[in-house]
């Protein structure tokens, strides 16, 4: 795959440069509507008005832009209450469009799927992940032409969520289990198959679907464990990416002092050669007292998480793996370390869980990728 040359990053300010040009301003309202009737469903204008603080004059043409863009539709008139015309409901249409997903987070496949804009997955698809590296681009595009062609409506984008570090242009800047640096997998993709795409880490990923359909908080730190160990964070309700779009990578983190197991990276006793589920799951096979290293492993997590919560307040840590690894001793053992390492007035109650959609979260992640870029929805 090609290396790109990357500008070099401008300086960001928090105060806004320039005037707010109309069309912005459209746009933010057009995603008010949009966000509104995505949480709570078909209303009326009137409602919509009230719900977003617009003008009825401005909904009134907001909703006739997005029905002939074909996002809104009419669903009838609302049962009448009172005197007057009935008001007419308007919705998005979910059945409209779809979404497609893909997961290269797999050790052995790499998952793909057909999604609504609610997020459930209606059609699956999958490719094994290539021996030859040089391979996994060809395998990725032939993934995501079966996903797209299996969706029968119009496609509104494709959500990738992969392995590696990604900034926020799509551009992996660093995936060694690919091979990659510094690739355009974004532009490459959409190049290829001629629809916006929107590519993140898939931790990055897996903690937009548990905040958009799992009830996560605002501020809330997802760990996803499989062969490696890594997180996403949310702060206010939005994604943390930090200073090199790093922010998350928690798997190299030396916790304790007391030595512990080899890591694959060469270093000694680092959370993933603790926690990531093949060093995790061989060692409960030698072990005399399972549950004793299941809580070795869960204190180890809570020795890496005790200061991002400390420092972030965060309000809830999701495990996102095998249930039987991380639930009930790990994930009390790691939520009693932290609690033990924090300001006991304000974590008390931090709640330690695993996610409510383990298993597909990083596609419904892939999803709320899409819905946010291109309806400015979540």
């Amino acid at each position: 795959m090609s290396t790109p040359t990357r500008p070099a990053p401008a300086t960001r300010s928090r105060r806004t440069a320039g005037k707010i040009l109309p069309e912005h301003a459209r746009a933010h309202n057009r995603a008010l509507v949009l966000q509104a009737l995505f949480t709570q469903g078909a209303m009326s204008r009137a409602d919509l008005a009230r719900e977003t603080g617009l003008t009825r004059v401005t909904i009134s043409d907001l909703v006739a832009g997005l029905i002939d863009d074909g996002y809104v539709i009419e669903q009838g008139v609302r049962e009448a209450s009172g005197p007057g015309k009935p008001a007419i409901l308007v919705d998005i249409d979910r059945d409209g469009h779809r979404i497609a997903g893909l997961d290269l987070s797999g050790s052995e496949q790499f998952a793909g799927a057909v999604l609504t804009l609610d997020g459930e997955i209606v059609a699956r698809h999958a490719v094994d992940v290539p021996a030859d590296r040089s391979d996994v681009f060809a395998a990725i595009v032939r993934l995501a032409r079966d996903v797209i062609a299996d969706a029968h409506a119009p496609v509104l984008g494709l959500g990738v969520g992969t392995p590696g570090v990604v900034d926020d242009r799509g551009v992996v800047l660093a995936a060694p289990g690919f091979g990659w640096t510094d690739v355009d997998l974004a532009g490459q993709l959409e190049a290829e198959l001629g629809l916006p795409v929107l590519v993140a880490n898939d931790a990055n990923a897996a903690v937009l679907a548990e905040h958009t359909f799992g009830g996560a908080g605002d501020d809330v730190i997802l760990v996803r464990v499989g062969r490696g160990v890594g997180a996403g964070l949310l702060t206010g309700g939005e994604p943390l990416a930090g200073a090199r779009f790093a922010a998350g990578e928690i798997g190299h983190v030396t916790v304790g002092t007391d030595g512990g197991p080899a890591c694959a990276c060469g270093r000694i006793g680092c959370l993933e050669a603790w926690l990531a589920v093949p060093a995790l799951t061989e060692r409960l096979a030698a072990a005399d007292d399972p549950q004793g290293v299941l809580r070795d492993a869960g204190e180890r997590l809570g020795i890496a998480l005790a200061p991002i919560v400390g420092a972030l307040d965060l309000s809830e840590i999701a495990l996102s793996g095998p249930a039987d690894l991380l639930g009930g001793t790990l994930a009390e053992a790691a939520a009693e370390t932290v609690r033990t390492r924090t300001l006991a007035t304000f974590h008390d109650g931090l709640q330690v869980r695993m996610s409510t959609h383990s298993e597909d979260i990083v596609l419904r992640g892939a999803a709320v990728m899409v819905l946010s870029g291109r309806l400015g929805v979540s």
